[in-house]
Formats: structure tokens, C-alpha cells, sequence
């Protein structure tokens, strides 16, 4: 298991104005995604070193949003004013937590630019919708170079969180010690004053420390 994305609801001027503010803040060009037609969602990149990026997402007006549980979580967060909707762990094999929850995965999909499709399967948004402080879990299908990390070459790391939680309540989630997902991070859990949730993350740039 490791720590794969954060992920962040547009706020109410949409996801270009949300991605670009966030872009300046960290010194990163982002990276148009593309459209989740399963979710109905779209996203744009940030990538970061360590195979890891920054996600930001915006709900669709589609059918799909409204029966996805994923785009239910996205827009719930965006009609709240938006901001980081959690975190997402990936892992190499889905069957525990498919047997632990009593549902298959769900495949997602989206097409780069050149016409290659990025896939995935991923379980556990309905876990984070009734529990924001838990992540949910992805296994890529497709190769490697692939990965939304290595769209661009950037020099921004992944530094910290501050998670309103439990650390127990996340390990028994993944079913391992969540301390060793985020082993390379400085992590804040601090006991919710109401939603639980990620409450802010910490990047390393060459300009220093940067807080959203």
C-alpha cells in the first residue's frame, strides 16, 4: 500500500480557476485530465515526485454523477464550497477489501490526448462518503508511465497532511497500519470538530514549505 493521490472538489468557480490557484501556489503547470465517464466527473493534474499528484475534480451535469457514488462525494463536497475531498491509497490487489465490504471494484477510465486510455479499478468512495477521514483504494490496469504522476516533471513533493481522524479508525480500514502508508509524511490527526476529513496538505517546494 502507498499513498497515491489527494484529491480536491472545485470550488464555485470551476475547475480551471480552482486548478490555477492551487497551480500558483505550489509552482506547478497543471495538466488537463480528462472526463470520468463512469463518475461523471472530470479532472486536471498536479503531478508530483514520488509517483504521486494532486487531483482536482469537478462534477459533471450527467446521469452518471447522480448514481456514482464518486460523483455524489464530488459534488457533495463542491456544493459545500469545495475543497480536499481525501486521500487515495493504491494497492496492488482489490480482493480483501472486496470481500471485507461484500462488492466488487468498480472500473474507471479516462482518454489522454493521443488517444490512450488510462484505467483503474477502485472501492471504497461509499467508505469516505459516510467517513471522509477514510481513504479509498486503486489498483492502475494500465502501465506504469501511464500514471497521472508522470505527466509532467516536477519538483514539488508531497510533504504533510493534517487528517481530522483516528489513526486506528484508518488501519482498521486498510487493514494495515496506516502509519506505514504515510510513513514519509508529516501527519497531523487531530480529533474532528465535526466532519472528519483531511483538513490541510503540505507540499515541499523550492520556495519552501506550502500549506492549502
Amino acid at each position: 500500500m502507498k499513498l497515491d493521490h489527494v484529491s480536491f472538489a472545485a470550488q464555485s468557480d470551476g475547475l480551471e480557476a480552482t486548478t490555477e490557484r492551487i497551480a500558483d501556489q505550489l509552482g506547478i503547470e497543471p495538466v488537463k485530465g480528462g472526463i470520468h465517464p463512469r463518475f461523471g466527473t472530470r479532472n486536471m493534474i498536479l503531478p508530483l515526485t514520488g509517483h504521486q499528484y494532486v487531483e482536482v475534480v469537478e462534477v459533471l451535469e450527467h446521469p452518471a454523477a447522480d448514481k456514482a457514488p464518486f460523483g455524489q462525494a464530488v459534488r457533495a463536497r463542491s456544493e459545500a464550497g469545495g475543497g480536499w475531498l481525501g486521500w487515495v491509497v493504491e494497492v496492488q490487489d482489490l480482493t480483501p477489501y472486496e470481500d471485507k465490504l461484500g462488492r466488487p471494484s468498480v472500473p474507471g477510465s479516462r482518454l489522454f490526448p493521443d488517444g490512450r486510455q488510462l484505467e483503474w479499478h477502485q472501492i471504497g468512495v461509499k467508505g469516505l462518503i459516510s467517513d471522509p477521514q477514510l481513504p479509498f483504494m486503486v489498483r492502475f490496469d494500465s502501465e506504469s508511465d501511464m500514471h497521472p504522476s508522470q505527466a509532467r516533471i516536477t519538483d514539488v513533493q508531497l510533504a504533510g497532511m493534517d487528517i481530522a481522524g483516528s489513526p486506528e479508525r484508518v488501519t482498521e480500514w486498510l487493514g494495515g497500519p496506516v502509519e506505514d502508508v504515510l510513513a514519509s509524511l508529516d501527519v497531523t490527526w487531530s480529533a474532528p470538530n465535526g466532519t472528519p476529513g483531511v483538513m490541510a496538505v503540505s507540499f515541499a517546494t523550492p520556495d519552501g514549505l506550502v500549506t492549502i
